[in-house]
């Protein structure tokens, strides 16, 4: 399985947009019919604002069960994992079939939920 940090802004944009739309904790991506990935809550640390990064968390994601085994505590954009305070995106981890690239699918209209996702986070980001 490949696994793809989703931000909640984005998720949020998405939804507003009838783009995509969080349900019973999968990602249900409104073209070709709905396809669904399973979502799990999570953070992005993207810097430490006090204390020392003794876990190696910068520029890291976790979800929420890894952060429970951490003994880390969540509010909104911050993170306490002990005595170190990080600054923290919230969102998803989308998890998608690992699938090789193909080059002579190139051009080719998605066919997997893979291809699907991809697409998608592609068209919108780039």
């Amino acid at each position: 399985m490949t696994k793809l940090f989703l931000p909640q802004a984005q998720l949020e944009e998405w939804a507003l947009a009838d783009k995509a739309d969080l349900r019973d904790g999968r990602l249900v991506v409104m073209a070709e019919g709905g396809t669904a990935f399973a979502v799990a809550p999570a953070v992005y640390f993207v810097q430490i604002v006090s204390g020392e990064d003794t876990h190696g968390l910068v520029a890291r994601v976790k979800t929420e069960e890894q952060l429970s085994r951490l003994g880390a505590e969540q509010m909104a954009d911050s993170v306490l994992v002990g005595e170190s305070a990080y600054e923290v995106v919230p969102g998803y981890v989308a998890q998608v079939p690992a699938q090789a690239p193909t080059p002579e699918g190139a051009g080719k209209k998605p066919d997997s939920e893979t291809d699907l996702l991809a697409a998608f986070l592609l068209n919108k980001m780039g």
